[in-house]
């Protein structure tokens, strides 16, 4: 069975650093001839470097298939989408397409700006081989979801950027593709909006077509993703289930994962009380995971060396977002040890943290050894010691339930709701 999309050996180059120069007068291009010797020996080179966005590409992606792409600004996630929604050419190698195409690019992409929009959806419409009757009949359907009735006969140009993706996706799902092709289309809009579009992508999967989806909220792409494809510097370097890519994408990002070692105690962060030696974050059969599933129990372990007697020490772990937010902090108040000082040796200590009490996403854990009796003194500190991926239950199980949309809030516990009949007395209603 051949693939919705094939991709052979795939680059794009750009020409970055040299303005184009445009069209000139016959007088220009005479004169451009005559000076060009004398230009050539006031400077070297041609005045421009090259880019490769993208270098060799290879991908097949299924029918059906809903692919996630991931990759830092500037990895080439744009530059692939619009060469497979033919707004670029590849420099080099061949892309086949078995099916429609629908594409959501960024703001600005796919509608004419002087074109009302109703225009613009019976042109994109056409551009996607459809006739007349067939737009007309989807029309009002593609209006509805919008909800943009009130606009549809003013000029696109005028619309706000929530207006314009409310649209540009509207018409992208709407007009049956096989394949649609998404970038950043939940970075604008409110979360209803995001929530219809999620629910209109599980639509079109269930119906079997093919999804590929550009994002940066890793939570979103673990939670709808089959599989994810990593880019990095226009190359291909991850291509599997999406908690193991998502890990390596936020590896690379934060320079660690979810095992921080120091081989050489001298290198380790601490002085001349305590050094720690590991930190890492393990499941409760004793595994390293660097993904967590929201509804289960987990720790971060910190493993350490006690140099000298006669410090009350107390392990700390910081908890931060992938937006710098601080979640919280906990401190080892364990009666065994509070207020006792320890004796020289290596310790292991770890902070449990129950299901269903993170919300999903990226975590980082700042680590600290401090001493705080007789007075706070602290030995040992490592920002970013750790990192690892909370990801929510589709199940329905979770303090998520059935709803599959954003869900704002650093931390997304578990609560025991109760619902009775109520027995209230009411007045009638007198009519006016």
């Amino acid at each position: 069975m051949k693939p919705a999309i094939k991709i052979e050996s795939v680059s794009k180059r750009y020409r970055i650093g040299g303005l184009h120069p445009g069209y000139m007068t016959f007088r220009e291009m005479i004169g451009g001839v005559v000076t060009a010797p004398f230009r050539k020996l006031g400077k070297r080179g041609n005045g421009y470097q090259t880019l490769w966005a993208l270098s060799d590409i290879n991908l097949q992606i299924g029918h059906g298939e809903l692919v996630g792409i991931i990759g830092h600004n500037g990895a080439g996630k744009s530059t692939l989408l619009k060469i497979l929604s033919r707004v670029t050419k590849p420099t080099m190698g061949q892309v086949e397409l078995f099916g429609r195409i629908g594409s959501l690019l960024e703001v600005g992409t796919g509608f004419h700006p002087d074109l009302t929009g109703r225009e613009n959806i019976f042109l994109s419409g056409a551009i996607l081989g459809m006739r007349r009757a067939e737009i007309e009949r989807k029309f009002d359907e593609i209006v509805a979801f919008s909800e943009l009735e009130k606009f549809i006969e003013t000029s696109v140009k005028w619309y706000s950027s929530g207006m314009y993706v409310r649209l540009a996706f509207s018409v992208a799902a709407h007009l049956e593709p096989e394949i649609l092709m998404m970038d950043e289309v939940l970075a604008v809009g409110d979360a209803a909006f995001q929530q219809k579009c999620l629910d209109k992508m599980h639509d079109i999967r269930q119906q079997g077509r093919t999804i590929l989806f550009v994002s940066h909220d890793m939570a979103a792409i673990t939670r709808l993703c089959k599989r994810v494809v990593l880019l990095e510097n226009g190359k291909i370097t991850g291509d599997g289930e999406p908690h193991d890519v998502v890990n390596r994408y936020l590896s690379s990002s934060w320079k660690t994962g979810a095992l921080r070692e120091w081989a050489n105690p001298s290198d380790a962060p601490g002085d001349e009380v305590v050094r720690l030696r590991r930190v890492r974050v393990r499941a409760e059969d004793g595994n390293t995971i660097s993904v967590v599933d929201i509804r289960k129990r987990f720790g971060i372990e910190l493993t350490y060396d006690v140099l000298e007697e006669g410090h009350a020490l107390v392990p700390v772990i910081e908890f931060y977002n992938e937006e710098g937010t601080e979640l919280f902090s906990t401190h080892d108040t364990n009666a065994d040890w509070r207020r006792q000082a320890r004796p020289r040796a290596s310790y292991k200590s770890t902070v449990w943290v129950p299901g269903n009490l993170l919300a999903e996403g990226s975590l980082l854990g700042h680590v600290s050894i401090m001493s705080h009796f007789p007075s706070t003194v602290l030995h040992a500190h490592e920002n970013n010691a750790i990192a690892f991926q909370v990801v929510d239950s589709p199940s329905g199980n979770s303090a998520r339930g059935d709803y599959v949309g954003p869900m704002p809030g650093v931390v997304r516990p578990l609560l025991n709701w109760t619902t009775e009949t109520a027995d209230v007395e009411t007045s009638p209603i007198k009519p006016d």
